[in-house]
């Protein structure tokens, strides 16, 4: 598995995990904000941050899309 793709994954699980989602609820949100490829996109940044500060910044970036 590549070093993105294992990021990508523990994005996904650590945001799940946090806001109590279900693995298809939190894909659906992923897929209809285009949150993996920001992650895809920002990987040289994101990747050298906690996983708390992940999970924010995710939401932080799923509520901006929402109010766009």
């Amino acid at each position: 598995m590549s070093k993105n793709l294992e990021f990508k994954v523990f994005c996904f699980e650590a945001y799940r995990a946090e806001k109590k989602l279900t693995g298809y609820d939190a894909m659906e949100l992923f897929k209809k904000y285009g949150v993996l490829q920001y992650l895809d996109e920002c990987y040289d940044v994101l990747h050298t941050i906690g996983r708390d500060y992940l999970v924010e910044d995710i939401d932080m970036f799923i509520n901006t899309r929402k109010s766009a």
